[in-house]
């Protein structure tokens, strides 16, 4: 695993091994920051339930301000605050190890870039919505990565559904806050 562009391009990541890991796959990766590229300069990112933290260094790679990191499991925590320092960017960063729908209720933080890459089949991604929706800035964006035979919901009450991608057994679900 590896970071695509921006300050740290080409820098190796480490990952966790195992059945309980799913890390982006770079096609995945490359599509998601082509659909946010020109929103991330100076950005407010969340990598919610976050694994080794590939897409949020990807994001601070690419020149978002700050990114938060959630990931419940301690493992996948030591390994994102290990690849942040490996890459320089601790400094603008924070890591939470702690489940991301208590993070969601818990915290006071607003966010311009929001990725949410749960579990699959868990039905996180509609309990996570509702609640992030309300930590969103005016421009918020919300990506979020799932199975394609998934269909979340096409509105909450402050986000909208804009666009669905598909990449094989992979889709992605772009919202933006309603206007």
């Amino acid at each position: 695993m590896r970071v695509i562009s921006g300050k740290a391009r080409g820098r190796r990541l480490r990952t966790l091994e195992g059945n309980d890991v799913r890390p982006t796959t770079d096609k995945v990766k490359e599509a998601v920051f082509s659909i946010i590229q020109f929103d991330l300069p100076g950005s407010v990112f969340l990598d919610l339930f976050s694994g080794s933290g590939q897409m949020g260094i990807e994001a601070l790679s690419r020149d978002a301000k700050f990114a938060y990191f959630v990931d419940s499991s301690k493992a996948s925590a030591a390994v994102t605050s290990e690849n942040l320092a490996t890459v320089g960017f601790s400094d603008c960063s924070k890591v939470y190890t702690m489940d991301s729908i208590s993070f969601l209720r818990s915290t006071s933080n607003t966010f311009d870039i929001a990725l949410l890459d749960p579990p699959y089949n868990k039905g996180l991604l509609a309990e996570a919505l509702p609640l992030l929706e309300t930590r969103m800035s005016e421009r918020g964006i919300v990506l979020c990565e799932h199975p394609d035979n998934e269909v979340l919901p096409d509105e909450t009450e402050r986000l909208i559904k804009k666009k669905e991608y598909s990449y094989g057994k992979i889709g992605v679900t772009l919202y933006t806050v309603k206007e």
